[in-house]
């Protein structure tokens, strides 16, 4: 490829590996399973451990596949740099690990993934405080900041009632004070959105889900931006700032988090991972038309008593999503209205699936409050605004006129 031209999304990721050197020619960076990696030169050995010149030393702090997939990840984020890990929620617990300190506080979107919800709560618990706040609106992030704040975190749209945050408002809040701001870009991707272009000095990536697409491997991505200024950070060790400054967040977060915490992704997936990632556009241009054609259905009908998408015109941020997003996702929910089962109303369909994955190719439902926000309790789930009846749903692939079928014969059995 000419460096000199600039390429389009989907060309960019095709040709990324290209653009290093791949063994025998091969069009796909190959699955490299080995754990440890010999020198020749004990002296060379020792340079690579102490970063004086490139190399990979234990499979658990790189791999040359993981390797090739940041360099993907990073090119589709529009960052500087990137970290793979084995899951999501690894990569969003690599800065906790890496990052946060006893007696530090953290401002968080209170319309968050369960699991991060329960992660927060787990922060919360040993030493840093954690305010969750509306971050629908930048003033109740502002009120919450404090001296000690070391970083605000929001998902660009929530799991599963798809409220937005206020994002390119809170990037320039987070700007001016010097805070670091952490976007969850998972439910819109890098190709719908790059948290970059609001200010996100982190963005987080499950890769789990509409970067692999394809339901078959779990893998998450920290992607340094460029836009935080890391010598604003105060907890960064003085050995890590022997790199340059625009180096030392991720340089920290691959010792602390990934070497010492150990949570790696593997070849085999990262390689799933890359294969999947090539066909994101497609795929997400299919699954954004579905989802609104579904939404579309389900809200004109006298059955459902709410639809949560961001392409209606209904939803409260639609000016905002049509304002920063491609388009609205994959993501969808809605409640049915008070005498309709939703176990029952599940079971009568035919074409998707009872499961929690998202971003996968086949449409997938989910009843939120007896499943994956279970735990959290009542109480939460009512301050949350989910409802018991609320159903999510991951579009998928399939013919939109099926899918929509699917979606009202349910409720006419």
């Amino acid at each position: 490829m000419n460096d000199k031209k600039t390429y389009g999304f989907t060309t960019t990721i095709l040709h990324g590996d290209r653009q290093k050197d791949i063994e025998h020619g091969s069009l796909h960076k190959p699955i490299h399973t080995s754990v440890t990696f010999g020198y020749k030169d004990a002296r060379q050995l020792a340079e690579v451990f102490q970063g004086k010149q490139p190399g990979y030393r234990y499979g658990r702090q790189g791999n040359p596949t993981v390797s090739a997939l940041e360099d993907k990840i990073t090119r589709m984020e529009g960052g500087k740099s990137s970290i793979c890990f084995a899951t999501g929620m690894a990569a969003i617990g690599a800065i906790v690990q890496g990052l946060l300190r006893e007696g530090d506080h953290v401002v968080s979107s209170a319309f968050l993934f369960g699991n991060t919800n329960s992660l927060w709560m787990t922060v919360g618990a040993q030493g840093a405080e954690v305010s969750m706040v509306d971050a629908t609106d930048v003033a109740n992030v502002e009120a919450a900041l404090k001296p000690n704040t070391r970083l605000v975190f929001v998902e660009t749209i929530a799991n599963p009632r798809t409220q937005i945050a206020d994002l390119k408002r809170i990037g320039d809040l987070c700007r001016a004070r010097g805070i670091l701001y952490v976007v969850d870009n998972t439910m819109t991707s890098p190709y719908l959105f790059q948290p970059r272009s609001v200010g996100a000095g982190l963005v987080v990536n499950s890769l789990t889900k509409s970067i692999a697409g394809h339901g078959n491997a779990l893998g998450g991505a920290l992607t340094d931006t460029g836009e935080y200024d890391w010598t604003r950070y105060p907890h960064i060790a003085e050995n890590y700032k022997r790199n340059p400054a625009p180096q030392w967040g991720m340089a920290q977060i691959r010792a602390k988090a990934l070497r010492d915490f150990g949570a790696s992704l593997g070849p085999e997936a990262a390689h799933h991972i890359a294969v999947g990632a090539e066909t994101i556009a497609l795929r997400q241009e299919r699954e954004c038309r579905n989802a609104q054609a579904v939404a579309e259905m389900l809200e004109a009908d006298e059955r459902v008593a709410a639809v949560y998408y961001p392409g209606l015109a209904s939803h409260p941020q639609h000016a905002l999503a049509s304002d920063l997003f491609r388009s609205y996702g994959s993501l969808l929910s809605f409640e049915l209205k008070e005498g309709i089962d939703c176990f029952d109303y599940l079971n009568r369909m035919q074409l998707a699936v009872a499961a929690s994955n998202l971003g996968d190719t086949r449409t997938l439902v989910i009843p939120v409050s007896h499943t994956i926000f279970y735990e959290m309790g009542a109480e939460r789930r009512a301050a949350m605004g989910i409802a018991e009846s609320l159903i999510r749903v991951s579009i998928g692939l399939e013919d939109t006129d099926d899918l929509v079928h699917d979606f009202r014969q349910a409720l006419d059995a």
